[in-house]
C-alpha cells in the first residue's frame, strides 16, 4: 500500500417493530417524553436502555457461521441463537475502516458523508502549518491516522499524553515476551487516558481551512451528524473506543457526541524491535484487550478508567482488531496466518476467533452481573471484511511502482508539468488524487493502469522470490470522473473525492514488500460481507435474515431501539437508510 502525497425518508419504529422488538410507532412521530435535563429522551415505546455495538475488523459472515458450527455452545452462538442474524449485509464502498465505522454510526455512505478512506487527498484544502493563506496552492492530504497524534518518533501508546506510568515507558525498550508478560500493568495504566482524545492531535499535522486558516479537526470534516449527537440531545450517555485519536470524527460536527472517548493509538510502539501492535497477532490481543477492559467498565456504570461511576451509557462500545491482523500476517510467532486452502480459517485466525468468543462472553457476563441483561441490545458487525481468503489466488503487487510510472509517463509528454498522480491509496483498490483533473489527463492515468503489466510476487512464497505476471496493473475495472464520483456516491465536485477509483482483479493486495496477505478497501464480496447480529433487549431471538441489508442501518436501529427518531440523523434522511428488516 503506498500513500503518495506530491503537491421522505421512510423510517420507521414500525418496521422495527415488525422485525426485532414488537416496538410500535412511527419513529418520526413516536410519542416523546422529557427527561430530567430537559431534552427530548424518546419514544416511551423503547425497546432497549443500552446498546453495545461491536466492531470487528475483518471478520466475514462465513467466519461467523463457520466458528458457530464447530462450536454451537459457544458465545457467539449465543448471540446468534438470541438474536436476529443478518447473513447477507455489505458494508460500505471503499472498504475501509474510517466510512466502514461512520457509516454504522451515522447511516450515510461515504459520499453522503464526506469520507472515502482514513488517509485521502483534498483539493480544496491547505497543507498542515499553512499561515499564509491567502497565496497557499490548494490541495493536501487528509490522514486520519497515528500521522495526527502528538506523538512522532516514536508514535506512543498515549498518542502523547505523556502518561509516565513505568508499563507504558518501558514498552520501547522492552522485548515483545516482555510487553506481552506485562499486558495487565500496560492496560491498566492506558486505562488513564483522556476520554476527549481530541486533546492528543496535533494542530501542525491537520489540514487548513483556507477560508479561516485554521486546522480542520476530523469532526469538523464529516458532514453529517452521528448516533452520538442524537443520543446526547436527549440527556443520555455516549461512551465508544477506537484504534486511533482521529476516531473523534465520531463526535460528529458539533464535536462533544461522544462524552467517553478511548483511542489508545493502535500503529504506537510495542516493543524494542520498533513493532507496532498489528505486527504480531500476540500484541494485537493485548492491544484489544485495553478496549475490552473500557467496555467492562462502562457496563458496570463507571467511565472507561473505572474510576469514576457515571451510569452505564445508552450507546457505546469498540472495535477489534485481532481477527484483522489474523488474516493479514503470513506469519506470527510461528503460526500460519490466514486461512487453509479449504477455505477454512487457518490456526491463527482461529485463535483469534476464539480470542473474541471469550470477550463476547465477558460482555455477556459483565452484563448479567450488572442486571442489565433486559435492558441492553449487542450489536455485532465488522467495518470491513478482508481478501482473499483464497491464497492460492494472491498476487502482491508493488502499486509503487505502478505510480511513478504514470508520473513517468505523463511528464514525458508534458515537460515541467506536476507530477500527475498527487495522492495514492491502495489497499486491494486503488484510489487516485490527480494534479490535473481534465479529462485527458483522466483517460491518459485510466488507460496506462488498463494497459501496464506489473509483476507481483505469490502467495507460496513468503520471501516474494518467486514471481508471476498481472495484467491491467491488477485491476479489472477503472472509473473516472462521474462514473467515479457514482460508484462512491459523491456529489459533482466534492474536492475529497477520489479522481480514479481502481477496482482490483480477485487476490491482487497492493504492497511494496510482501508483509500482507490480504487487505481491505476493495469492492469484492470478501471486503463487503460482513456479519451484522442484534440480539437482547426487544429482539426476537433465532431469527435468520437472508434479505440483502447494509450496515449503515445499524445507525437508525440503534436510535428505534433507543425510542429516538431515526430521521434526526442527517445521512439517513439523505440517503434514505431504513432501520433493519425481520424477514
Amino acid at each position: 500500500m503506498k500513500r503518495t502525497l506530491v503537491g421522505g425518508v421512510g423510517v420507521t419504529a414500525a418496521v422495527l417493530a415488525s422485525t426485532l422488538a414488537g416496538v410500535g410507532g412511527m419513529a418520526a412521530a413516536a410519542p416523546h417524553v422529557t427527561g430530567s435535563h430537559g431534552s427530548t429522551t424518546g419514544s416511551a415505546h423503547a425497546a432497549s436502555k443500552h446498546v453495545l455495538l461491536l466492531s470487528v475488523d475483518g471478520l466475514h459472515q462465513s467466519d461467523l457461521a463457520y466458528y458457530i458450527g464447530k462450536h454451537p455452545h459457544s458465545a457467539l452462538a449465543t448471540l446468534v441463537a438470541s438474536g436476529t442474524s443478518y447473513t447477507k449485509a455489505k458494508t460500505t464502498f471503499p472498504s475501509d475502516s474510517f466510512p466502514g465505522m461512520i457509516a454504522q454510526l451515522t447511516g450515510a455512505d461515504a459520499g453522503t458523508a464526506g469520507v472515502y478512506y482514513d488517509d485521502t487527498y483534498n483539493h480544496a484544502l491547505l497543507p498542515p502549518g499553512t499561515l499564509d493563506c491567502s497565496t497557499a496552492k490548494r490541495g493536501t492530504e487528509v490522514a486520519w491516522t497515528e500521522a495526527a497524534d502528538r506523538s512522532q518518533n516514536p508514535i506512543t501508546l498515549d498518542a502523547g499524553q505523556k502518561l509516565t506510568d513505568p508499563a507504558l515507558t518501558a514498552l520501547p525498550t522492552n522485548t515483545l515476551q516482555q510487553t506481552l508478560d506485562s499486558s495487565a500493568a500496560i492496560t491498566k495504566a492506558i486505562l488513564k487516558l483522556t476520554p476527549t482524545p481530541q486533546t492528543l492531535l496535533d494542530p501542525a499535522a491537520l489540514p487548513v481551512n483556507p477560508s479561516t486558516c485554521l486546522p480542520i479537526y476530523p469532526h469538523q470534516y464529516l458532514k453529517v451528524n452521528t448516533v452520538f449527537n442524537v443520543v446526547r440531545a436527549a440527556g443520555l450517555r455516549t461512551a465508544w473506543s477506537d484504534k486511533h485519536p482521529a476516531y473523534e470524527i465520531l463526535n460528529g460536527p458539533s464535536g462533544t457526541g461522544i462524552q467517553d472517548l478511548f483511542t489508545p493509538e493502535i500503529n504506537s510502539v510495542a516493543d524494542s524491535a520498533g513493532d507496532d501492535w498489528t505486527t504480531n497477532n500476540a500484541l494485537t490481543k493485548v492491544y484489544d484487550s485495553t478496549k475490552v477492559a473500557a467496555v467492562v467498565n462502562e457496563i458496570k456504570g463507571f467511565d472507561h478508567s473505572g474510576t469514576k461511576h457515571v451510569g452505564t451509557p445508552a450507546i457505546f462500545g469498540m472495535n477489534f482488531q485481532t481477527v484483522s491482523t489474523a488474516e493479514k500476517l503470513p506469519v506470527s510467532n510461528g503460526v500460519a496466518g490466514g486461512y487453509l486452502p479449504n477455505g477454512k480459517p487457518g490456526p491463527l485466525l482461529s485463535s483469534a476467533l476464539d480470542y473474541i468468543n471469550a470477550q463476547v462472553a465477558l460482555f455477556e457476563h459483565t452484563i448479567r452481573a450488572a442486571h442489565l441483561a433486559s435492558s441492553t441490545t449487542v450489536i455485532l458487525s465488522a467495518k470491513h471484511g478482508q481478501s482473499p481468503e483464497d491464497l492460492a489466488s494472491l498476487r502482491r503487487v508493488d502499486d509503487g511502482a505502478i505510480i511513478d510510472a504514470i508520473n513517468a509517463g505523463w511528464a514525458s509528454s508534458h515537460p515541467g508539468a506536476a507530477a500527475l498522480v498527487s495522492f495514492s491509496v491502495d489497499d486491494d483498490g486503488m484510489l487516485l488524487w490527480l494534479s490535473n483533473r481534465s479529462s485527458a489527463a483522466l483517460a491518459f492515468a485510466k488507460h496506462y493502469l488498463l494497459t501496464h503489466s506489473a509483476p507481483a510476487n505469490i502467495s507460496t512464497d513468503p520471501k516474494g522470490t518467486h514471481s508471476a505476471t498481472v495484467g491491467s496493473s491488477g485491476l479489472k475495472a477503472v472509473y473516472t470522473g462521474a462514473a467515479a464520483d457514482k460508484l462512491v456516491h459523491a456529489r459533482a465536485g466534492d474536492p475529497n473525492a477520489p479522481d480514479l477509483i481502481g477496482i482490483a482483479q480477485h487476490g491482487v493486495v497492493y504492497t511494496g514488500g510482501v508483509k500482507k496477505i490480504a487487505e481491505h478497501g476493495g469492492a469484492s464480496f470478501e471486503d463487503r460481507n460482513v456479519p451484522l447480529v442484534v440480539s437482547g433487549a426487544g429482539v426476537h431471538g433465532g431469527r435468520s435474515v437472508s434479505k440483502p441489508v447494509a450496515t449503515t442501518q445499524i445507525a437508525p436501529t440503534i436510535l428505534t431501539l433507543l425510542g429516538l427518531r431515526a430521521s434526526d440523523l442527517k445521512g439517513v434522511r439523505v440517503d434514505k437508510t431504513r432501520v433493519l428488516p425481520a424477514h
